[in-house]
């Protein structure tokens, strides 16, 4: 994917910049008027212009003195739920208004220590909850490649800010596709590494147990360079993994003419839901990866109907126990119409919450209460370990999953939100590998007779990121 201003990869601005031909200052400043160019896309919520400049100042320097570190020259956005130290967030959610954060996420402290130029906060979906990021309290995010379209969600504004080349790379979180949907929507790659693999210290949470931050770039060697610098174990995240990680940015051409094994979920393919084009698409993709002397099988998961009941009853009830701490007390929104203690906790909470986020509260609270718990909570928990062990089972033969990113392209605005139901159900492809903690990519390879772009996602076992990224690479060359 070619930017508009002339650099493709995290490489080609490096090289620019030992070339002398550019500096990492005047390409800020490049992407600050081109953020303000496009300031009705809406992707950004605040664009951080003074510390953007102060830290590419001080790369420059480093860069005359061969001191900088391996992100010198890459201009970043990051999703509003993400913490930098001294800077507002929002999780563009009322409630959280105006608050400045006292602390950085641990992925921002890694990527300020590799010279990372941060250039401001991305809108998304209120406290990350939503496939379409109509549900931001600041409003919708516009699809650069078609402004009647959702971007996706939660993770839209990122998506979208790559998409319009308003930052070079950008995070997002995905917690049931909210990095892969929003990417499949705006023709980018989005990478949801393995849970645990990147640590969750300073990202607002929605559900702990699926939670992940991951990259929306705009090629898979820069997806590689910025999971290797944001992963790792963490003294913060007791859930991080000490894992050592891998030099992904240096095996990236590994699988160059090798043949691997991938199954694909028969399921998916047949689904009611899936675009008659998209299958078509995936039919022929098949044959081709075939051809290519790859071996590829389709496998019965018999479990696909379970997949976002399962997700929904364990992520609403974990939402409903993070959330509880936005009160009207501690910080945040308060609500100017309180007269005592339990008018604070409910007028605060019903006017700084929007309709989407309430909705899952109110889920997650049913299913966690005295009469429900074991018939819904509890069965989930059995549910999502028997999606555990069959998903294991098909990595035990196989070295990867493909399916695809989402049911469709992009839909206009207001055409699904109106039915929570059909706007959950986007979710049918993703789900999967947070239930299950595997990491997943989707890849921009197919593009629609409507002109928009849908993604190929595949999954590895867990950890197995290099071998993903790797393979990923080889699809995205042929």
């Amino acid at each position: 994917m070619n930017s508009t201003l002339g650099y493709s990869s995290i490489a080609q601005i490096q090289e620019a910049l030992r070339n002398n031909e550019t500096s990492c200052l005047s390409l800020t400043q490049k992407y600050l008027k081109r953020i303000e160019e496009k300031k009705h896309l809406n992707a950004f919520l605040e664009v951080f212009i003074d510390s953007a400049l102060a830290k590419a100042n001080e790369v420059d320097v480093k860069l005359k003195k061969n001191k900088a570190g391996k992100l010198a020259g890459v201009v970043i956005g990051i999703k509003d739920n993400i913490c930098y130290r001294n800077h507002k967030v929002s999780a563009s959610s009322k409630i959280l208004e105006n608050f400045e954060s006292l602390f950085s996420a641990t992925v921002v402290e890694r990527l300020l220590a590799e010279d990372a130029i941060i250039i401001g906060r991305l809108n998304c979906d209120e406290f990350a909850m939503g496939s379409s990021n109509e549900n931001s309290a600041y409003g919708n995010v516009l699809n650069p490649l078609n402004e009647k379209c959702v971007p996706g969600g939660s993770s839209g504004g990122s998506a979208a800010a790559v998409a319009a080349d308003l930052c070079h790379v950008a995070l997002g979180s995905d917690t049931g596709g909210s990095i892969r949907q929003p990417a499949s929507f705006c023709g980018v790659v989005g990478l949801k590494p393995t849970y645990g693999r990147v640590s969750r210290w300073g990202l607002i949470a929605y559900a702990s147990s699926f939670d992940q931050i991951g990259p929306l770039t705009k090629n898979v060697e820069d997806a590689a360079l910025l999971l290797e610098v944001m992963a790792g174990k963490d003294e913060y995240d007791s859930t991080a993994s000490s894992k050592s990680v891998a030099a992904y940015s240096q095996t990236i051409n590994s699988y160059k003419g090798k043949k691997v094994r991938i199954a694909y979920i028969n399921d998916c393919l047949n689904n009611d839901g899936l675009n008659p084009e998209i299958k078509n698409f995936f039919s022929n993709y098949i044959e081709k990866l075939k051809v290519e002397g790859h071996t590829v099988e389709g496998v019965d998961f018999p479990y696909l109907d379970y997949l976002v009941p399962a997700y929904y009853v364990l992520t609403t009830a974990e939402a409903s126990s993070n959330l509880s701490r936005y009160d009207g007390v501690h910080y945040g929104y308060r609500s100017p119409n309180a007269t005592d203690l339990e008018s604070t906790y409910k007028k605060s909470r019903s006017e700084g919450f929007g309709k989407e986020v309430k909705r899952r509260i109110m889920l997650g609270t049913f299913v966690l209460s005295s009469g429900y718990y074991d018939a819904y909570y509890s069965k989930a928990q059995k549910v999502r370990r028997i999606l555990q062990d069959k998903t294991k089972e098909i990595l035990s033969d196989y070295d990867f999953i493909l399916l695809p990113s989402t049911p469709g392209t992009a839909f206009e605005f207001g055409q699904k939100s109106a039915d929570p139901v059909a706007m959950y159900l986007e979710d049918i492809f993703t789900v999967q590998a947070n239930l299950t903690g595997v990491p997943a990519i989707s890849l921009p390879l197919g593009k629609h007779s409507n002109g928009m772009p849908f993604g190929v996602q595949l999954m590895a076992n867990m950890f197995e990121e290099e071998k993903l990224l790797a393979f990923s690479n080889e699809l995205m060359r042929n």
